[in-house]
């Protein structure tokens, strides 16, 4: 199936790279707006589900939160999460040897690792 670039997909597409940190659809309509000033939440949702499906964009999931949103093709990555704003922000670096705390006899094929606590403004 192939996608038009239409403006509300380039505005959301621009907010995630803009942001340069996954979003949840809500934050992604405000940062959009600026691009796309009538721009509504239905079609936030619906954008966001095709640049999923077309390998655009990736889902960022959070145990026990909302889904979040980033561009696909970032190196590999983790995420802190601020459990007082509840952003979301991106991690440079992996140490990726869990051989330490891989069981015995098990082979790992991939991780995700999420830090939590408090964001420099909600610090």
């Amino acid at each position: 199936m192939t996608q038009r670039n239409t403006r509300q997909r380039e505005a959301i597409l621009g907010a995630l790279g803009q942001a340069g940190r996954p979003l949840g659809p809500q934050e992604i309509l405000v940062f959009a707006r600026q691009f796309v000033p009538r721009l509504g939440i239905a079609t936030v949702y619906r954008n966001v589900r095709n640049l999923v499906e077309s390998g655009q964009i990736r889902v960022v999931l959070l145990p026990g939160s909302s889904d979040r949103y980033e561009l696909a093709g970032k190196h590999h990555h983790h995420h802190f999460h601020c459990r007082e704003c509840d952003g979301v922000f991106e991690l440079d670096g992996c140490d990726e040897d869990f051989s330490g705390v891989t069981p015995s006899g098990f082979s790992l094929e991939r991780h995700e690792v999420t830090l939590y606590g408090l964001c420099p403004v909600c610090s």
